[in-house]
């Protein structure tokens, strides 16, 4: 490459649950082609089963962590980097990833005061149709909604579709999914492949004649208002919304073998959706899995991050947030093919170009010539923009 490439740096993820990895050595090759440089850090694809050598082959320089940083112009990752590598970028440096900004407000903060240009992928506005390719909450989200139908499947001690034996009759799973999201909607048609009978729901209206084109059929919640929003997301439900539709789903719960919940707010607690008394109503067997599960809490309650319990009642409960870290390699070469469409868009003529006019990365860009200027997270960081 000529002396005005713009070096990006692919730094190995440090969280102890985290096994993707921000590029993969098929999009590193793609990368190069459009005139960027790659740095790998050692070991950082090992997790979803890249090596090296892969790396190497697609021409990418592995070099160690610290190597990496004093060279890359761009630093790749996934989740946040850790204070130690975080403490380590400098100044005129760009920072990539899903960085929760949200939720990361004071490490933001740190970045943004040492000219560190912070870019989050978490924030692309996901309804324009030309960063659909940058999308990464969508294309993680496919992967999980995918893994957690597999997931309570194999937890399940019946079968998914209706099997016919000489030992007799086996009658489907019936299969609750909540919210039909990204996440949801995968699930569904997963569930549905595997041959059981699906239901689902959605506090938006228009969300029904997209599950019922994939075969499910939509639970009506009786007294229950619509919650339809701006931009075909969902609204914050007022409190009185909140027990209504905690004391239908209540109701309805129990009537099903298996539940999968996927109600996610980017930065603050999940919706609770399935209350413990509901829990101790499902039959013996059952199996709940809850993809909202985390720090912040979940969609079901008594749910814990990355734990399966088996309740007195004996339902399998499983808190199951962090899915697309479990098919790190298809979730890593999604997330690489978002990350490449966005250098893409960042890089021209040998260097990181950031327009705020532009709305992409009025979206992404989080903080910029020493300040935070992202409007979504300016307020958690006392207004500094």
């Amino acid at each position: 490459m000529g002396a005005q490439a713009v070096t990006a740096g692919v730094l190995r993820e440090r969280a102890p649950d985290e096994r993707r990895v921000a590029l993969t050595p098929e999009v590193v090759t793609r990368v190069r082609r459009s005139g960027v440089d790659v740095l790998v850090e050692t070991g950082a694809g090992a997790s979803a089963w890249f090596t090296d050598a892969d790396y190497t082959a697609a021409e990418a320089a592995v070099v160690g962590v610290d190597e990496l940083l004093s060279r890359a112009d761009v630093v790749l990752c996934v989740a946040p980097p850790d204070r130690e590598t975080a403490a380590a970028l400098r100044s005129g440096q760009t920072l990539v990833g899903m960085l929760d900004p949200l939720r990361q407000a004071p490490l933001i903060g740190e970045l943004a005061a040492r000219g560190v240009t912070v870019v989050s992928l978490d924030l692309l506005p996901r309804t324009l149709s030309r960063a659909q390719t940058m999308d990464a909450l969508t294309s993680q989200a496919n992967v999980a909604g995918y893994k957690a139908v597999l997931l309570a499947a194999d937890a399940y001690d019946r079968y998914f579709p209706m099997l016919t034996t000489a030992a007799g009759t086996s009658k489907p799973a019936a299969v609750l999914v909540l919210g039909a999201g990204v996440a949801g909607l995968q699930a569904i048609a997963t569930a549905r492949r595997l041959g059981a009978v699906v239901t689902a729901y959605d506090v938006r209206p228009a969300a029904q004649s997209e599950i019922e084109s994939l075969g499910a059929k939509f639970l009506e919640l009786p007294g229950v208002a619509s919650a339809a929003g701006e931009g075909g997301y969902a609204r914050v439900l007022t409190e009185e919304e909140q027990r209504a539709q905690l004391a239908a789903l209540t109701a309805a719960v129990p009537r099903f073998d298996v539940l999968i919940t996927t109600a996610r707010v980017p930065g603050r607690k999940p919706p609770l959706m399935v209350t413990a008394e509901a829990l101790e109503r499902m039959r013996p067997g059952s199996v709940v899995v809850d993809m909202a599960a985390s720090e912040l809490g979940g969609n079901v309650e008594l749910s814990e991050p990355d734990k399966t319990a088996v309740l007195a009642g004996g339902v399998t409960l499983m808190g199951a947030g962090n899915l697309p870290s479990v098919m790190a390699t298809a979730a890593s070469t999604a997330y690489a093919r978002n990350l490449s469409a966005l250098l893409a868009h960042l890089v021209a003529d040998g260097a990181v170009r950031v327009d705020l006019d532009d709305e992409i990365q009025a979206g992404v860009v989080v903080a910029h010539g020493g300040e935070v200027v992202s409007p979504a997270v300016a307020p958690q960081n006392g207004g500094n923009r």
